[in-house]
């Protein structure tokens, strides 16, 4: 493949790498990084745990804080966005009757662990339909409100969805849910590094939580994540592992809610310590820092979707306002019904080397590219040209 940037990566060399969106991947520089993180901690466990982590965790909180915007006192971290929503759902008091609403775009881990927290308290899952494809912004704030009733008590709004790939009126919808008293957990696991995040501008809105992974778009190693929680609901919020915080005398101006989620048990803490070295390092990878580097990939996104969109002969399934740096798109159904999804992405893998994520949903196959610094036009012809030979072409 032909990026300029790809030897920064560890990268297959032969593979058309169009799935960022699912695992990430991380830079070499921010490997190297975290290693002699790692080795630091296995010189000495005992200092390295007791005496460096604290302030460390502090150093890296700062810079994820003011990349994103957030107040850092609200900000904890966690191994992933998924584990972010199943902390704040485990902080809620449900009762029978009470309603949680999810959209049917919304990832489906979380909506799992939605109808799991609905069903122990007797409360009830709503799931509000969002066309696709054909969707539009007003489509989303519509559908969103139409799902509201005086029983809701927990919002999920996805930032970026995950199986379609939308970006959603977030700023648009949040007002609406602020002035019915909602509160809103917003799944950002796609978000920062996408898009242009601003957790106390989303929070002034009406966000009440969101969660947010690094080791996507950021390009952190994996393991790396963050909840941010607004300030009238970190009392009495607690991590899903009970450990010694919850008692321990706070030092200085630590709270009770930093106590609780900076010691969690013994892991390795070393992809939170380098989602700093990540934002700056990618960051570095294009004049213009991340500004330019979301500007890039977004317009690389859209040609994408164009290509695809007329090799299939389909129409862009969502407005470019929806669009960041993923596109889904519908497979025709007529073409190659025999293959199914799973099929499909194997073959794709297997016999032309393009790695890209093939899935069912809503009664239709969804094929999704994610791009990022090392993919370019070469890699999505590479996907093109494949899609034509194994007649889905037009």
């Amino acid at each position: 493949m032909t990026s300029a940037l790809r030897d920064l990566w560890n990268l297959d060399d032969e593979v058309a790498f169009l799935n960022h969106g699912s695992f990430g991947a991380t830079p070499k520089s921010v490997l190297a990084a975290q290693a002699r993180l790692r080795d630091q901690l296995e010189q000495e466990p005992v200092r390295f745990f007791m005496r460096y982590l604290p302030a460390a965790l502090d150093v890296a909180r700062e810079a994820v804080a003011e990349w994103v915007n957030a107040d850092p006192a609200g900000l904890a971290f966690v191994p992933n966005a998924s584990t972010g929503v199943a902390t704040v759902l485990a902080n809620l008091t449900l009762h029978p009757g009470d309603e949680l609403l999810v959209t049917d775009h919304a990832y489906g881990a979380c909506r799992n662990a939605f109808a799991l927290t609905a069903a122990k308290a007797g409360a009830t899952l709503v799931t509000t339909q969002i066309e696709f494809p054909g969707t539009t912004v007003e489509a989303i704030i519509e559908a969103v409100l139409r799902g509201v009733t005086d029983r809701t008590r927990l919002v999920l709004l996805d930032h970026v969805t995950s199986p379609t790939g939308l970006v959603f009126p977030v700023e648009q919808i949040l007002p609406l849910l602020a002035e019915r008293g909602i509160d809103v957990l917003i799944d950002a696991a796609h978000g920062p590094g996408m898009l242009a995040i601003d957790v106390t501008h989303l929070a002034a809105l009406g966000a009440t939580y969101y969660t947010a992974n690094g080791h996507k778009w950021p390009c952190a190693p994996k393991g790396a994540a963050f909840l941010w929680v607004r300030a009238d609901r970190r009392e009495n919020f607690h991590p899903l592992v009970i450990s010694h915080g919850l008692t321990a005398p706070l030092t200085g101006s630590q709270t009770r809610f930093r106590a609780e989620f900076d010691w969690i048990g013994t892991d390795d803490p070393t992809p939170f310590l380098t989602w700093p070295t990540a934002i700056e390092n990618v960051g570095a990878m294009m004049p213009g820092g991340w500004e330019a580097i979301r500007q890039r990939n977004r317009e690389l996104t859209l040609a994408a979707r164009d290509r695809l969109c007329a090799v299939l002969g389909i129409a862009a399934p969502a407005e470019d306002a929806l669009i960041g740096c993923l596109a889904t798109l519908p497979l025709p159904a007529g073409r190659r019904p025999e293959l199914d999804a799973h099929a499909l992405h194997n073959l794709l893998a297997d016999t032309y080397r393009v790695q890209v994520p093939v899935f069912d949903w809503g009664g239709q196959r969804l094929l999704r590219v994610a791009l990022h610094l090392h993919t370019d036009l070469e890699d999505i012809e590479a996907l093109a040209l494949a899609l034509v030979a194994e007649g889905f072409g037009v």
